[in-house]
Formats: structure tokens, sequence, C-alpha cells
């Protein structure tokens, strides 16, 4: 047993994955930089021996970013768009919603205004409002544009996308600022005129999946999977480079132990992930969901030195995440609620069983995440080297024939989210999947 963990902890496989998608720069979704992170990551999971190594296409709504900028009072304020905002310009009175949470928009009226809301929810609250839900409530209000203020020091404007799987181009203009930009708007512009400008080239694009595969060749299988794309101002080694990483580093592993699994891995590197999970929505639509026994969905990995799972309710996750923890005497973080914000969603929604494996970083919200400052500075060889060992060893547990983990009645995962009040938000987004 010591062999594999030793070569797991000074393999080089998953970083140098890591270094090379991070000098492609722009991975963005349908961009030729995605393209040629996902045959990298095709050749690096070839090369350390899975099998049946492929690309596989879909169409996706292509967004370029142009320029963008927020006149205010004779001045022009930096921002950058949000993707997938529409090209366009609208102009209204300034208003601050502070955090944006749903009774900030119900007590205000924000009708023909510019709304600026922060990028993250108040201690006290007790849950997280996604970026698509405040713009939503936003375009509900019928706000003239939405300006999205980060809270993190450092004259960073954060990115993400807006718009849905019908509309998949925003409503109205949507652009990031600082923390910095949007105190100074807030101090000297509140409740005067201000305009949002954003350019953009919107396009038909393609994007692609890349698969690959270890162990028996059995109907049923385990999912280890990640995303290749990142926003395009940025690196992208957090989010999601090192998630990528991981997976090459898993396969590697595993390519060790091959004689130990009793079900098929699947690797999955997803594209389009950023842009509203377009790569794993388009594999869920195509795949017969009762053959995935469990998926272990690397997005969030190694910005810290703790693992944390998103275990979506189901007990049997959470103890052999504990179970691989304790035997390896490392801690961990098991979050029992549901996590409807990356690629293993589009099949846990349905009731397969599914972790979202991140790290703890002590920083509330993204941190350095969509942001200029996604860099691999950040990341450190030794937490990918420790979180690989874990997760390799978990996922033999969840391939074993003596692991048995149950799928869900869809219907146990929406009354779940109705349970975390997460259903009325995801409703104003669109992506709320069941019949009412």
């Amino acid at each position: 047993m010591s062999r594999w963990i030793g070569r797991t902890f000074t393999s080089n496989a998953g970083w140098n994955l890591l270094e090379t998608v991070v000098d492609i720069g722009d991975r963005m979704a349908g961009s030729d930089g995605e393209r040629r992170g996902a045959e990298a990551t095709r050749d690096a999971l070839e090369s350390v021996g899975a099998r049946n190594t492929r690309l596989e296409e879909f169409d996706v709504q292509g967004w370029t970013r142009g320029d963008s900028a927020i006149r205010a009072g004779g001045t022009t304020q930096d921002c950058i768009a949000l993707p997938r905002s529409p090209t366009d310009g609208a102009k209204g009175e300034f208003v601050d919603l502070g955090y944006g949470l749903p009774s900030d928009f119900e007590h205000n009226d924000v009708e023909g205004k510019v709304v600026m809301v922060a990028s993250n929810v108040p201690d006290h609250y007790d849950r997280f409002i996604h970026r698509r839900e405040k713009y939503y409530y936003a375009v509900e209000g019928g706000a003239a544009a939405f300006v999205f203020r980060n809270h993190v020091e450092g004259c960073l404007p954060p990115t993400g996308s807006v718009g849905t799987e019908d509309d998949p181009i925003g409503d109205v203009p949507a652009v990031g600022v600082s923390k910095e930009v949007g105190a100074r708007l807030a101090r000297r512009w509140e409740g005067e005129d201000v305009t949002v400008e954003v350019d953009a080239e919107i396009h038909d694009a393609t994007s692609q999946n890349v698969h690959a595969e270890l162990g028996p060749d059995t109907d049923e299988r385990v999912l280890i999977t990640s995303h290749v794309d990142a926003h395009d101002i940025a690196e992208g080694a957090m989010d999601n480079g090192a998630g990528t990483a991981m997976v090459v580093e898993l396969a590697r592993a595993l390519a060790e132990r091959e004689d130990e699994l009793d079900t098929r891995v699947h690797f999955v590197a997803f594209g389009a992930e950023e842009v509203g999970l377009d790569g794993s929505n388009y594999m869920a639509s195509v795949t017969d969901h009762d053959s995935i026994k469990a998926i272990v969905n690397n997005d969030g990995v190694v910005r810290g030195r703790t693992l944390s799972f998103f275990t979506h309710g189901f007990e049997e996750l959470d103890e052999a995440a504990h179970d691989v923890a304790e035997k390896f005497d490392h801690p961990i973080t098991t979050i029992p609620e549901q996590g409807p914000h990356s690629d293993h969603w589009p099949f846990v929604q349905w009731g397969v069983p599914g972790y979202h494996v991140m790290s703890e970083t002590g920083d509330e919200g993204r941190g350095w995440g969509h942001t200029f400052a996604d860099t691999l500075d950040k990341i450190e060889v030794r937490d990918l080297r420790e979180q690989a060992i874990l997760l390799t060893d978990l996922t033999v547990t969840l391939a074993s024939d003596e692991f048995e983990v149950a799928h869900k009645d869809p219907e146990e995962i929406a009354a779940a989210l109705e349970a975390e009040d997460q259903a009325a938000g995801m409703k104003v987004i669109g992506d709320w999947p069941y019949d009412e």
C-alpha cells in the first residue's frame, strides 16, 4: 500500500497538466484555448494509463468579451462585463442594495434603476445566494442594469456568467466592479443617474467534454469529474485547473491500483461549466443515470489543505469520506446539504449519489476565484498530492462491490431544496427542473 502513496506524493503528472493549462491563457467556454486545455487533458489522461481517451463535442452559446464601462458624474469607472451579458447600454438611477438579499429587492423599487449588489451574504443569513439569483431578482424587478461588487479587497472586479438554459444571454447589461470602485459609486453617485455599457461578441460556438476510463468493463460506473474551462480574465488555476489536475492525478494513481477496482471508473473533464454547466448538462441528457453508482466532482480542490465534501444527504457518502479520512488520520469536513452549483448537479438533482469536493480556504465566498488573482502561485503542490491520496482511496472504496449507495427519488432532492430554502432562488433563475 505504501508504494502507491509514495509515488502519488512524488508525482508531477497532475501538476504538469496544471502548469500547461494555466499557461494557455484564455479558456473561456467555446474558445480555442478551452479546446487546447481539453486536448492537453485528454493527452495527460492517456499518458498516465487511462483508456479510451476522447473528446465529445457539443454546441454552446459563444460570448467574447469586449469593452465595458460605468459612466458616472463625468467619470469612467473601471468594470468588467459579466459573461453572457447582452451587448447593450443602459442609464438609470444608481442604487446600492447591499448584499442583494431577496428582502432587499422586496423592499426597494428597482424599476429602471442601475442596481448594485455585493458578492457575499451576511454571516447571519442561512444560505449562500448565487450571483445569478441576485441578477434575476434585479431583472424581475425591472432594473435597467446590474452591478456586481466584490467583497474582497484588492481592486479585483469579479466575473461570473448570467443567462439561463433557455435564454443564455441575459436580459440587462451586467458588470462586475471591485470592492473599492463599488464603495466609490455608492458614496458619490447614490441616487444619481449613471450609465452602464457592455460590448461583447455573441456567436455560435463548440465546446467539448474529455472522457477516459479505467477498471473492468462494467455497466455501472463511478464518475470522477472536473471542468476544463475558466473565465478569460485569469489563469483559472484554482477554478478549475486544479480540479482537472486532480482528475489526472487520480487516474495515474488508480492505474496502479486497477486490479482493486470492481466497478469501471469513468473520468470526465467537462467543458463550459462556467456559463451554466453546459458540458455536464449535455452529458446528463444523453446518459442513463442508473448506470452511475456515484460521482466525485472536483471543483475547488487544492485551494486549501483540508477537503470539504457536499454529500447531498447521502449518508453512505458521508460515512465513506470519514472512513478514508480516519484511515489516513487526515481532517475533512462533510456538508450534508444540497449544492446545486457545479457539474455534479445535473445528475444529483435526479437522485444520483454524488460529492462536490472542495477545500477550505478560510475565506468568505470565492476568495480569489473569478478574479484576475486566480493564479498558480496561490496553489501548493503538497495539497494536490495529499488530497490525491485521500481521493484515490475514496474512489477505490466507491468502486468496491462491498460499497452500496441507493439513488434517491428526485422528489426527495426537491424536498431537501425546499427545506433548505434553496428552491425559490432556483426557480427565479430557471434552474428548477421539477414539476410543480
